[in-house]
């Protein structure tokens, strides 16, 4: 049987390793390129059936263009997110795109709650005090969470398990959605409320919710201005969810208490990078990174050995599956040529 020639973009040492591990025996000619996949780079896809790329990757039209030109007709995203995707383009071009819409919610809820936890409680400073022999307690004073209000904004997989573990500390939850799922919200003791009553009434905000346009900026400064003085913000979904300009002034009015971000509005040319040695040329991150209540994690919340399982095996098998014509796991389709 031929072998199908995937080229895959964006690549990390781990992306490799769980690749293959998921393709064991299976027909696939890996290439692996640690740049990220555009204009500049996509004719680097030549001589390739597919086309592996990944959330921060710019698909825009012109590089699906050129992969349209080189004869690929297969793009298989390894992640959920394609708001760097033109979506339109590629169903022009007739290209069949998958995603891996669940990979281990757990992963980014736990994650969220990490954040938090380690934001609260000081647990970062703690451990660099410490390791520096330093076991002064000043300045780390936390909050208990029990008994606080937290406000989960977007209520799918990843946000009612938030929901769930913070109920276990026997916070009050209050929850915003579009759709509403009451069962859960009965079960959890859940109330779900507008936007507005939420962040008035919240000690604890975590955003979980896709991009779309009517969820661009959805924390914006005069959501911002109706947050609880000293309120936690946390954001492990996307980075556009939030205006950050308007939250720079937020915390510059020391409005809020703590900001913990896995997710930044302009990630794209910082996050998955090792910029030690050149330095940061982003002056708003440079700033965000100033504020002693501000916590920062560069897009790793899907980080486990069970979510990186659960991307790998989904996108080899949509690969397997287009190869032999076969239509892709249910769930994972984006778009595919009209019949």
């Amino acid at each position: 049987m031929k072998k199908t020639s995937v080229v895959v973009f964006d690549t990390k040492p781990y992306d490799q390793e769980w690749l293959i591990k998921a393709a064991n025996g299976k027909p696939i000619n890996w290439k692996f390129y640690e740049f990220r996949f555009e204009p500049d780079t996509a004719p680097s896809a030549k001589g390739h059936d597919v086309a592996c790329i990944f959330v921060n990757d710019n698909a825009n039209r012109e590089a699906l263009k050129t992969l349209s030109e080189l004869g690929i007709r297969f793009i298989a995203m390894r992640c959920a997110g394609f708001n760097n995707l033109d979506l339109d383009a590629a169903k022009e071009f007739g290209f069949t795109v998958t995603r891996v819409p669940n990979y281990s919610p757990y992963a980014v809820a736990e994650h969220t709650i990490a954040l938090l936890l380690t934001l609260n409680r000081k647990i970062h400073r703690a451990y660099n005090r410490v390791r520096e022999l330093n076991f002064s307690l000043n300045g780390l004073v936390g909050f208990d969470l029990y008994g606080k209000t937290a406000g989960i904004i977007g209520t799918g997989k990843i946000g009612k398990i938030v929901a769930e573990i913070l109920s276990g500390f026997k916070m009050k939850i209050l929850a915003y959605d579009p759709v509403q799922d009451q069962n859960w919200a009965k079960k959890v003791q859940c109330h779900y409320c507008s936007l507005e009553e939420l962040v008035t009434q919240s000690d604890i905000i975590t955003l979980h919710l896709p991009l779309l346009p009517e969820t661009y900026h959805i924390i914006d400064q005069k959501i911002l201005s109706l947050c609880r003085p000293g309120a936690f913000l946390i954001n492990v979904s996307r980075g556009k969810l939030i205006d950050t300009v308007a939250l720079l002034e937020a915390l510059k009015d020391g409005k809020l208490g703590g900001v913990c971000l896995d997710v930044y509005e302009e990630e794209e040319n910082v996050f998955f990078r090792d910029l030690s040695e050149e330095g940061l040329k982003d002056d708003v991150l440079a700033r965000l990174l100033t504020f002693p209540n501000v916590l920062i994690t560069a897009h790793q919340a899907f980080l486990t050995y069970e979510a990186l399982s659960d991307i790998s095996r989904v996108t080899v098998e949509n690969i397997c599956r287009f190869a032999t014509g076969q239509p892709p796991l249910e769930g994972t389709l984006l778009t595919a040529p009209s019949s």
